[in-house]
């Protein structure tokens, strides 16, 4: 495993974690997560490498070893697209594969369904129609746990989240001004993205709403459940092994 980091579009410094060697294949984490707690920690990315595909994991900006600046000019709408599309720049390929778990699902289906990237194939994981339409909802419950931190008590439903951003050293200042960059999608955009797509998600996964319902929505989708809730899909290896499944080797 390689770490590196690159420069923005507004000069933000972004980690890129590298494992593997073959068929380049882009991962983008969840929201307040990171490469490490997505896709290395649980074996996904080694998976998948072993397949013959080189991953390229991005920590998004207040995420992870990237950066975290607390200028407000630094949060413009949808900044995490551009920060993918920055990472595509850097990297300088045009064949390849693009997926995403959560908040990296979201961003993943914002920027093919407006054309801002092309990826050859693209995963979506942990994702349904409401976390695409109804962000607003969704922001409005972290914003909370992020203005509430210290007094929400036990049994509260955002404690355990107030918890996980704890353990994540979640810079909050940064994250409650990255909240309010990522805008609903227009879910008649999803006809936009004809690729082959994989959308996987949590048998007990309700988080995001219907994982099955956007799959219907895209042209050229599969649909896979594993087992587990949001948090806890991610940590056992169906999920790595589905997405590897559904890559197959590269030709």
């Amino acid at each position: 495993m390689k770490m590196e980091t690159f420069e923005s579009f507004d000069g933000t410094r972004l980690a890129l974690h590298r494992t593997g060697e073959g068929r380049p294949l882009v991962l983008l984490h969840g929201l307040f997560s990171s490469a490490e707690m997505n896709w290395i920690k649980w074996g996904h990315a080694q998976l998948i490498a072993e397949r013959g595909y080189e991953v390229l994991m991005l920590d998004f900006r207040v995420h992870g070893e990237s950066e975290a600046p607390h200028d407000k000019a630094a949060y413009p709408k949808n900044v995490l697209v551009r920060d993918v599309a920055a990472l595509i720049e850097h990297l300088a390929i045009e064949d390849y594969d693009l997926g995403g778990f959560s908040l990296g699902a979201r961003t993943a289906l914002h920027a093919v369904a407006h054309g801002v990237i092309h990826p050859a194939r693209l995963i979506v994981g942990g994702m349904g129609t409401a976390g695409l339409g109804e962000w607003e909802k969704r922001s409005a419950y972290f914003k909370r746990v992020i203005d509430e931190f210290e007094n929400i008590p036990r049994g509260d439903p955002a404690y355990f989240s107030m918890q996980f951003l704890k353990s994540q050293g979640v810079d909050r200042i940064a994250a409650r001004m990255l909240l309010d960059t990522m805008p609903d999608l227009d879910l008649a955009k999803l006809a936009n993205i004809t690729i082959p797509a994989l959308v996987v998600c949590g048998d007990e996964d309700r988080d995001n709403g219907s994982a099955e319902e956007l799959a219907q929505l895209l042209p050229d989708a599969t649909y896979v459940e594993v087992p587990g809730t949001h948090m806890g899909s991610v940590t056992k290896p169906d999920l790595g092994q589905a997405m590897a499944d559904w890559l197959g080797n590269p030709a």
